[in-house]
């Protein structure tokens, strides 16, 4: 992100109403327009965070985030350039009872309504081309879909300064920060499970998200870098493992490591192997990728795939 664009962040939140499939609109009451739920950056905020957190002060929904949707850019009347990037999330029925809006100075009222509708309904080109990104993945039969995340551990303390066994050695205080940034972002798709090398610095780099979700923490030597170096991991056993489970759950490892399970994902779904494999897997330290998979049509294989870069 830049200083010379204003940053903001959505999502189209669909759901299934007597089998047709409806997005959400809302009417804001000081622009008196028809647009999709979104807004901006705050301070130190992250994009996938500001689109669950403006959803949820729009629109009383908490939802997960799900496949990314492409980025709308349009000039302000000040000059700067707004960005804003959007995702598509899926509304249970649960999150519809639990929803806690109420008309408000900047909302007036939520509408549900087909794609048909909202594309002549919607004020604004740019939210059109958003919800058209959207009907694509309907056309395709791949709305409903679950996320694999590739997570590298934080900085750690380089081997040539520490004394003890390498699966020993810790964070540093930046590798820290990174595992508490990373892990306020990653929320935003609501992991059900939390797979991590034993390696000290891949526990602790795992241990704020555990914190945030509430999600209990697997450990296994399966994706260490000590069983990768002695051709010991069993990597294939836990990737295929969370693809036939279908919930978004995360995969905490090593560099070295990252491009097999990049790679193992893509083979459990039948996926074409490609650069964008090793593209996904080359992270910094704190990153993370988002693989997106269908929940109901495996045949789709590898849908879309995001990187992440930490804050710090």
């Amino acid at each position: 992100m830049t200083d010379t664009a204003v940053y903001a962040a959505g999502a189209v939140c669909w759901r299934l109403i007597e089998g047709k499939m409806h997005v959400l609109v809302i009417h804001r009451t000081v622009h008196g327009d028809v647009t999709i739920p979104k807004g901006k950056v705050d301070p130190g905020e992250t994009l996938p965070r500001t689109a669950v957190r403006e959803i949820r002060e729009e629109t009383g929904l908490a939802v997960a985030l799900g496949v990314p949707l492409g980025v709308s850019k349009y000039p302000l009347t000040n000059g700067r350039n707004k960005i804003v990037h959007y995702w598509a999330a899926e509304i249970s029925p649960e999150a519809i009872q639990r929803s806690t809006f109420l008309p408000n100075r900047e909302v007036a009222a939520l509408e549900w309504v087909t794609i048909k509708r909202a594309r002549s309904y919607l004020s604004y080109p740019a939210d059109v081309e958003i919800i058209d990104a959207f009907s694509g993945l309907v056309d395709n039969g791949v709305t409903s879909t679950f996320a694999l995340i590739a997570f590298r551990h934080g900085k750690a303390k380089p081997p040539s300064s520490w004394d003890g066994p390498d699966h020993t050695r810790p964070l540093t205080e930046r590798g820290v920060k990174q595992a508490a940034s990373s892990a306020d972002t990653i929320a935003a798709w609501h992991p059900r499970r939390i797979v991590t090398s034993t390696a000290t610095r891949c526990v602790t780099t795992v241990a704020p998200l555990a914190a945030i979700t509430g999600v209990e923490v697997k450990r296994t030597d399966a994706i260490s870098q000590d069983a990768y170096e002695s051709d010991t991991a069993d990597v294939r056993a836990i990737v295929g493992k969370r693809v036939k489970a279908r919930k978004t759950a995360v995969l905490c490892s090593h560099g070295p490591v990252l491009p097999v399970i990049l790679r193992e994902i893509a083979l459990a779904t039948g996926t074409t192997l490609g650069s964008y494999v090793s593209h996904a897997a080359d992270l910094e330290t704190g990153g993370f990728s988002v693989v997106h998979l269908s929940a109901t049509n495996p045949s789709s294989g590898i849908i879309a795939i995001e990187t992440h870069t930490p804050r710090v």
